[in-house]
């Protein structure tokens, strides 16, 4: 009952952490409040390293006090965070809710798949996540459409429902089960150490990990940010663009199939399967002047990108041989984190220059990715 009690806990914190009803209007919330897309960016810039200095920490003090109450924290924390952003009016605002959505990433980051890892059954732990990810992005949606129907203009509405639907999930944290066995107190420094040593001692999952941070900043710039400006000069009015949102939205619940296609194929050929269609896809928007294929192409990034999260997910836990899990997931975080401040650089440079160039240097990425993935493979048992 333990186990079963956790995972459907999950599914549904997971489901109402992605309600997000202010998601389609993200950029002109903040904009109506004062603060300008530089100063978006920057807060961006802030929170990730933010998010990356505290990864680390958090992951040796959710291995001390326990996953559930590290998750219980956490949620706590993003209820506040939620309160903080519909109320922000300007740049100090919003900042602050970046600094303690920070905290919470950096919380959670290894914390809910470790809880859910150990609640499953053998075997069932790649379903599991894909239906975990897929009840986030069901979330997501039918907030966009509640946003659409109901909601329109009144962004500060937006964000109330989005603090009610966060203290929900934040109840629900509150009866889950803790699966980490108790074990003999080892020195936070002496755990650490431990742990770093055992990832950075194996160099071709290092390439790995590098090589899914590419295919998962690649999704991110481009079907987050990049593709509105990608509909613009493929000449879609702003008013479609909301219709747009929830296809591409509902493209990234195909995640839930992940586990059944590597099993059909093989987790090789399914891998490289997704890196070639997401690079593909990346070289359709840098070419293309016609609105349908620019939507195509964002749905096929999305889709390849989002079938592969489960998959990523699994092969991480599957690595981890340490008792000391959360930690060990916090420090790949970090360097698929790190990997992130590298490409949004490159994305950005790019984009002002040309938005062409920076769709191609999607493609480039996607592609060493899958150069990465055949060189870990090779050695893997």
């Amino acid at each position: 009952m333990k186990i079963k009690r956790n995972i459907y806990l999950m599914y549904g914190i997971s489901l109402l952490q992605g309600m997000v009803f202010y998601g389609p209007i993200a950029t002109l919330y903040r904009q109506a409040a004062g603060v300008t897309v530089f100063e978006i960016t920057l807060i961006e810039s802030i929170s990730l390293a933010l998010c990356i200095a505290l990864e680390m920490p958090w992951g040796v003090v959710a291995d001390r006090i326990g996953y559930k109450n590290t998750l219980v924290i956490s949620s706590l924390i993003y209820v506040v965070s939620k309160v903080v952003f519909w109320k922000a009016d300007g740049f100090g605002g919003f900042l602050l809710e970046r600094v303690m959505l920070s905290v919470v990433m950096a919380g959670m980051s290894g914390c809910d798949v470790s809880l859910l890892y150990l609640s499953c059954r053998e075997g069932e732990s790649h379903q599991v996540f894909g239906v975990y990810n897929l009840l986030n992005t069901a979330g997501l949606l039918a907030a966009a459409l509640i946003f659409s129907v109901a909601i329109g203009d009144d962004y500060r509405m937006a964000g109330f429902l989005t603090v009610l639907t966060y203290a929900a999930a934040a109840a629900l944290a509150f009866g889950l089960k803790e699966v980490k066995e108790k074990e003999d107190r080892k020195p936070v420094k002496g755990r650490f150490l431990t742990c770093l040593k055992e990832v950075v001692s194996d160099k071709r999952f290092l390439l790995l990990l590098v090589g899914m941070a590419f295919l998962a900043e690649t999704n991110q710039t481009i079907t987050v940010f990049l593709n509105q400006l990608k509909y613009e000069a493929c000449g879609i009015a702003p008013a479609n663009m909301g219709y747009i949102y929830i296809l591409v939205t509902v493209s990234g619940m195909a995640g839930v199939c992940s586990a059944g296609f590597t099993r059909k194929i093989g987790m090789k050929r399914f891998a490289l399967l997704l890196f070639g269609a997401a690079s593909v896809s990346c070289v359709i928007l840098a070419l293309t002047g016609s609105g349908v294929l620019a939507v195509g192409g964002v749905v096929l990034l999305r889709l390849s990108a989002s079938l592969f999260v489960p998959l990523q997910t699994e092969i991480q836990n599957r690595h981890v041989k340490a008792a000391d899990r959360a930690t060990v997931l916090s420090i790949y975080a970090v360097l698929s984190e790190g990997t992130g401040i590298a490409t949004n650089l490159l994305f950005g440079a790019a984009a002002q220059a040309a938005l062409p160039a920076a769709m191609f240097c999607g493609a480039g990425m996607c592609a060493l990715g899958a150069v990465f993935f055949l060189i870990w493979h090779r050695t893997a048992k």
